[in-house]
């Protein structure tokens, strides 16, 4: 239950206590993300609802509703997405980029990067929430639940730490090829309630966008940070829901 805490410590403002931190407990709770991903989007889902029963429109809502996440997130894969993306689009060596990455600041690639994210967020959000409450409720979790996906896929093994401290090199080829398979299966068939095609669907090509992304990050970088994993987050995110959002 260490991983499940230390998950909930990571991916939401759950102000839970940790009393152990070691590589045991990292791959626990990065096999526990979905899961997170999943409770989370679901909270915010019913809230989201309660929004529009009171009258709010659909874009209303879905703005509220992504403004929300990055709250209830800290904004921390937000900021890990900047930071990435202003280290992979400066086209510098992997010891230059990953000394942008370590900046405070952010540059025009991370402006853009928040920018166009939030933007196709909420375009897929106020499909959804153009549905009836139950559908509605089960695809913005199982979207969540997706793109909470990507920090498990970018700690599978084979693919190491571009340094030697911080989160990415805590979490790093901390869980097996097979146990990703594993995870991975395992929510695209929970997705199968939220619908029966677009919801594996979404969940396979947000972990394809994850697994991408974190391939080109150890071509760049030499692997992975707690950035890069940040940004597979909110990229597998945006996937899922933009695939979910579509279709009638």
């Amino acid at each position: 239950m260490g991983g499940l805490r230390l998950a909930l410590t990571l991916f939401t403002v759950a102000p839970l206590g940790v009393s152990r931190v070691d590589r045991q407990t990292a791959r626990a709770a990065m096999a526990w993300a979905p899961v997170v991903g999943l409770l989370l989007g679901g909270v915010l889902a019913v809230a989201a609802l309660g929004l529009r029963g009171a009258g709010g429109s659909p874009l209303m809502t879905a703005a509220a509703t992504v403004a929300l996440f990055a709250l209830c997130t800290r904004a921390l894969h937000l900021d890990g997405l900047a930071d990435t993306a202003d280290g992979l689009g400066s086209y510098q060596g992997a010891d230059k980029a990953l000394e942008i990455m370590k900046k405070s600041d952010i540059g025009p690639f991370g402006v853009v990067a928040i920018a166009a994210v939030l933007l196709l967020d909420t375009s897929a959000l106020t499909s959804i929430f153009s549905r009836p409450w139950p559908s509605a409720l089960a695809l913005v979790a199982a979207g969540a639940a997706a793109g909470r996906l990507g920090a498990t896929v970018a700690c599978r093994a084979g693919l190491p730490a571009a340094r030697p401290e911080g989160l990415g090199a805590l979490v790093a080829e901390t869980l097996p090829r097979t146990v990703v398979t594993g995870i991975t299966l395992l929510v695209a068939a929970a997705a199968v309630l939220a619908d029966p095609v677009r919801g594996p669907l979404a969940v396979l090509l947000a972990a394809g966008v994850a697994w991408t992304l974190t391939r080109h990050a150890r071509r760049r970088l030499g692997g992975v940070t707690g950035d890069v994993i940040g940004a597979a987050v909110e990229l597998a995110t945006m996937t899922a829901w933009l695939v979910l959002a579509t279709g009638p």
